[in-house]
């Protein structure tokens, strides 16, 4: 098991980061990585605290963005790079469904039901 990011509150303004990936294989492991989050988010992430996980989420992309030298471009990238996720989700659904498979959404904090073995 790897530590994708740590992020601890030891007290008042004292956040720390901590990470087990390798800043040498960053650049390899990033396309990867972005797909099995994305996966997760679209299917084990909901159990129960994910309202918070997303809200965590977006305050570490909202620091990101207020110290970026360049806001306009992150953004851009950030859009682009989401919209080709998205795209590729679709793609894949639309695929599964074609062989027969079904998928059925379920909003966060709403638990898929029980199902037997």
């Amino acid at each position: 098991m790897k530590k994708i990011l740590e992020v601890l509150l030891y007290g008042d303004n004292d956040i720390r980061f901590n990470t087990d990936i390798d800043q040498a294989h960053l650049g390899q492991l990033i396309p990867q990585l972005t797909s099995d989050v994305t996966m997760s988010m679209l299917t084990r992430l909901w159990g129960g605290n994910e309202t918070a996980v997303l809200a965590m989420i977006r305050v570490l992309a909202i620091a990101d963005l207020a110290v970026s030298i360049n806001r306009k471009q992150m953004l851009r990238y950030l859009d682009e790079s989401s919209l080709a996720m998205v795209r590729a989700i679709q793609e894949a659904k639309r695929e599964f469904e074609k062989s027969g498979g079904k998928i059925i959404d379920f909003a966060p904090g709403v638990m898929p039901p029980k199902m037997k073995s």
